[in-house]
């Protein structure tokens, strides 16, 4: 598996986590908010993660 291919399955998986994450802290927004604030903070440190891997996958041209 080459690191890009890496890059993307990894991406793909914590974007299906995320996902998930932001839909469970909306759904408990109205009954447990200690709850609903953990699940959006794991969220947070996921996108992070996600933002990071786009930057190392990024495609980088040189200056001409």
């Amino acid at each position: 598996m080459s690191r890009s291919d890496f890059i993307k399955s990894r991406k793909k998986a914590l974007d299906k986590r995320y996902k998930e994450l932001v839909e469970q802290a909306y759904n408990l927004r109205e009954t447990d908010f200690a709850l609903s604030d953990f699940s959006e903070y794991k969220a947070l440190e996921l996108l992070h993660e996600i933002n990071r891997l786009n930057y190392l996958s990024r495609d980088i041209t040189p200056f001409s």
